[in-house]
């Protein structure tokens, strides 16, 4: 559903308005080139893919039909793109997303390694090492920006499809149904993925804390 604003944008760009479109792009430049640089190989590719979508946004803002957000629409004309390009890189395949997306639930959240075994009695399946108290830790080393190198490089060794999903929830502050609406893919695989991929990185920052 469209808000006010969104219609406001669409409206001031079918007319032409330069200061709305220049508005736009401030506001979702960075954002899209974030989103690019998950498919394309390097900085320059990025950045042609984002110049392409600016392009088609202003090509089809006559045929926009509202029945999505303003931002549902560009980020989803972007993946497209980035996905048709890294598909011709060679660097994402979708036979290999749907085999992965038919696994995902039966993939652990956790090492079984943090657990008791099956014979452990009287214990079976509970924690031998918990999840970590952070916040005992000092603010400085949670907030520092080797601390957020970890988070990303562990978010960059995510399968794509996982990657995908906390990159739109996590980092773009999207909404389980833009992120669903964006990807193409229920709510419930969605739910899926994000859990696996938290889990993934929280286990990245764990190791990397409690050096």
């Amino acid at each position: 559903m469209l808000t006010i604003e969104d219609a406001d944008i669409i409206q001031g760009l079918r007319r032409g308005d330069e200061s709305v479109f220049a508005s736009l792009f401030d506001g979702y430049q960075n954002s899209l080139l974030r989103l690019a640089l998950m498919y394309a190989t390097d900085q320059r590719l990025a950045e042609e893919i984002v110049q392409e979508t600016w392009l088609a946004v202003l090509k089809g803002i006559h045929r926009f039909e509202g029945r999505s957000a303003l931002k549902t629409w560009i980020y989803s004309i972007l993946i497209n793109r980035a996905k048709t390009v890294a598909q011709r890189e060679g660097r994402y395949n979708n036979l290999t997303l749907s085999l992965d997306e038919q696994t995902e639930s039966n993939e652990p959240s956790v090492p079984v390694d943090r657990f008791h075994p099956d014979d452990d009695h009287p214990y079976p399946h509970h924690w031998l090492n918990g999840p970590s108290d952070w916040g005992v830790l000092p603010e400085d080393k949670l907030l520092s920006d080797e601390t957020q190198k970890v988070v990303l490089a562990a978010i960059e060794g995510l399968s794509p499809n996982q990657r995908e999903v906390i990159t739109l929830r996590d980092i773009e502050m999207l909404s389980s149904e833009e992120a669903c609406n964006i990807l193409g893919i229920s709510e419930s695989n969605q739910r899926v993925l994000l859990h696996r991929a938290r889990a993934k990185v929280r286990q990245a920052l764990e190791e990397y804390l409690e050096r």
